[in-house]
């Protein structure tokens, strides 16, 4: 397909995305499919609403309740959790007061306005490993959802439904807060009669295991190296494509990412299978400085953690790998602090930058039989700020990340309902920041998750995302390059070129890493005709004067706005890279030479240590 005809399939819709509501309740049931509440809610199905009017302010509680809380304050887990919407009042007959029934959205809802399938409906026919994956996903909730009194939630298998990979609630059940980890090995049994073959028995060993009372971290350590295991026995190809642009409306560029072609040029940055994101914080001097600052030091420490983790036989648990990752942010973080503090730059003069990055961890290992695999497909994902993180497959969009900002924050500490946060003029306001504060008080979300699916995770700044302009546009993008009608490059530029006509009031950047566990689908030699007039050319940041005094006297590694690294080369780049290559290795071989007939007055100087956790 051709680059332009690409760019003109994308049409999102004009109206906006049905509203499809979750009712909680008996009472709730009981409402008869079809009919219409308030002018508004239509039943479409059992307990599933669909509000007409999604544009207008939905009713909310007048106190927040027991009831309320834990939804309020699980919103970082939404991704697994549902939240509330609203509430609708109806007399439930002329002698009762009204019923309050509690509407949640981000409920596990089809785009048709049905339930994804239940865990126990959907367990017979999934794969081995996501079988594994959702029993990972559970157990990493539970010690969470307890907190709030509301791991019951996990033992009600209707409650569990899934989409693909994902583990969904229903709603959350509040119950008696001393269950224990007992109570889940005994739920979990129930699923083992029907496991595939391969991991009945160490599932089923492993229910024992927390039958009899074995600590969590145990628990987990095991079922991690089943799930690492199974996830590595399909080969896993990457692809990565990004680019960055200042938008019709801004003079200069506040955005940065990697890779870029520039980083192409300097070995010594390659970070294999990362992708960062920055955006520099909108009303901060210094913006595009921070973003930059931020992504050539995230590359250097996440090089020298990939370095040191090749080193190391062990397969390191998640745990540890998010110590290392938090302890890399808290790099990148004092080092623009610091040029904060050397500039004497106060409030909202100290410049800052979001960041979302999403590294693929090929680590090896060794299961029981001895058989080595090379890469355990997990996939680190660090966010602060408002800059998002998405999954995407031909099916379904996921959002990954959650926004810092004061809306969130406000309902996180069970202040307020989300929508009456956003009414406040501060609501999009971001809590926290690359580089305006001290590391102390930065707290980074970290995500692992395990690639055992084909699909895209998709990285962008607001540029892309204000407006939901990835759930509208999502449907002409991830299949068409998942298909092969269009390249990784190609789509990176689709969306900036929708973000720059639907929200270009601000810099857009995009990153998008394919990821494959199967082959693609084979294309007929014509289907694989690109427009030669696509945009190839890097054009170079332009920084503001502000800004560039910041830099002083340091070299300005500036990345291009055009981003792209491609796994497989065409046959002319491979021709050059060879060449490239024997040249560089006979300087090398001349360079070893004339060091051995020279006196060693100098030593060789030495990348710094990897960062370790703070205590």
């Amino acid at each position: 397909m051709l680059f332009r005809e690409f760019v003109n399939r994308i049409d999102p819709p004009d109206r906006p995305l049905p509203q499809y509501l979750w009712a909680v309740g008996e009472f709730a049931a009981q409402i008869p499919v079809g009919e219409t509440l308030g002018d508004r809610y239509e039943v479409i199905g059992p307990e599933i609403w669909c509000d007409r009017h999604p544009d207008r302010a939905p009713d909310l509680p007048e106190d927040i309740t027991l009831t309320h809380l834990p939804y309020l304050r699980l919103v970082r887990q939404r991704l697994h959790v549902p939240q509330i919407y609203g509430t609708y009042s109806q007399a439930a007959s002329e002698s009762q007061p009204d019923r309050e029934i509690l509407l949640l959205d981000n409920a596990p809802i089809t785009p048709d306005g049905q339930l994804y399938p239940s865990l126990r409906d959907a367990w017979s026919t999934a794969p081995a490993v996501r079988q594994v994956y959702w029993l990972w996903q559970s157990l990493q909730l539970w010690p969470i959802l307890d907190e709030q009194g509301v791991a019951a939630s996990l033992l009600n298998p209707e409650n569990l439904r899934v989409q693909g990979w994902r583990l969904w609630l229903l709603q959350l059940h509040s119950g008696n807060t001393g269950h224990q980890l007992t109570d889940l090995g005994y739920h979990w049994a129930n699923w083992i009669s029907s496991s595939s073959a391969i991991v009945a028995q160490p599932l089923s060993q492993l229910c024992q295991r927390m039958r009899e009372g074995e600590s969590l971290p145990s628990i987990e350590a095991s079922l991690n190296q089943l799930l690492l295991e199974l996830a590595a026995e399909r080969p896993l190809s990457l692809e990565i494509s990004g680019a960055s642009d200042p938008g019709p409306l801004r003079s200069h560029n506040e955005d940065a990412c990697y890779p870029s072609l520039d980083d192409l040029n300097h070995p010594e940055r390659y970070v294999p299978d990362l992708a960062i994101l920055c955006d520099g914080v909108g009303g901060h001097d210094g913006g595009e400085v921070a973003s930059q600052t931020a992504v050539r030091t995230l590359t250097l420490q996440v090089r020298q953690l990939w370095t040191s983790i090749q080193q190391d036989r062990q397969l390191l648990p998640p745990t540890l790998i998010r110590e290392q990752l938090a302890a890399i942010v808290r790099v990148a973080n004092n080092t623009i602090a610091h040029q904060n503090d050397s500039q004497e730059r106060q409030a909202r003069q100290r410049m800052g930058t979001t960041l979302v990055l999403g590294w693929q961890l090929g680590q090896s290992l060794r299961n029981d039989a001895g058989v080595v695999r090379a890469n355990s497909h997990e996939l680190y994902l660090v966010n602060i700020g408002d800059s998002r993180a998405y999954w995407l497959t031909p099916h379904y969009c996921q959002q990954l990340s959650v926004d810092d900002d004061v809306a969130h924050r406000e309902v996180e500490f069970g202040r307020n309902f989300y929508r009456e946060a956003q009414q406040r003029l501060d609501a999009g306001a971001l809590t926290q920041a690359l580089g305006t504060r001290d590391s102390e008080f930065l707290q980074p979300s970290i995500q692992r998750f395990v690639i055992e699916e084909d699909g895209i995770l998709l990285l962008c700044s607001d540029g892309l995302s204000d407006q939901d302009w990835v759930e509208k546009s999502w449907q002409q993008v991830a299949p068409a390059v998942l298909s092969g009608d269009c390249t990784l490059d190609e789509a990176v530029q689709a969306w900036i070129q929708l973000a720059n006509e639907q929200n270009g009031h601000d810099n857009t950047s995009v990153v998008m890493m394919l990821c494959r566990v199967s082959p693609p689908s084979p294309k007929p030699p014509d289907s694989f005709e690109r427009d030669s007039q696509a945009p190839e050319d890097a054009l170079e940041s332009e920084f503001s004067e502000a800004s560039k005094a910041l830099l002083y006297d340091q070299a300005t590694d500036v990345a291009g706005a055009t981003a792209r690294r491609r796994r497989r080369p065409n046959a002319t780049l491979q021709t050059v890279l060879g060449i490239v290559l024997t040249i560089l290795l006979g300087v090398g071989v001349f360079w070893v030479a004339y060091q051995q007939m020279r006196p060693q007055d100098d030593p060789t100087p030495s990348f710094p240590e990897a960062p370790t956790p703070e205590n």
